[in-house]
């Protein structure tokens, strides 16, 4: 997806209002069943991660370095998704509003 569809995308989104906590814990369980169930590849976990990245990364702060925000969102979605990390807890201040 080009910067352009990711941004109408996250226009869209927003609209929908989908930035809610029991879609990203939805999203969370279905990726770790479908992974369980052999439905969904780690590649493609990968890919899902990585979309999640591009999005929030469009509503980071613009004082926020791009780079060093992706650097902490991929951590932070690596360990969410491996289950190490609990949903609710504070971001780092790199990922602040």
């Amino acid at each position: 997806m080009d910067e352009l569809e990711e941004e109408r995308l996250h226009d869209s989104v927003n609209l929908v209002g989908l930035r809610a906590h029991a879609t990203a814990v939805g999203l969370l369980k279905l990726t770790s069943e479908l992974v369980r169930a052999g439905v969904l590849e780690e590649a493609a976990v990968g890919r899902i991660k990585e979309a999640i990245v591009k999005e929030l990364s469009l509503s980071r702060s613009r004082s926020a370095s791009k780079q060093e925000f992706e650097r902490a969102t991929r951590t932070r979605l690596d360990a969410l998704f491996a289950g190490d990390l609990p949903l609710g807890e504070q971001p780092p201040k790199e990922m602040a509003p």
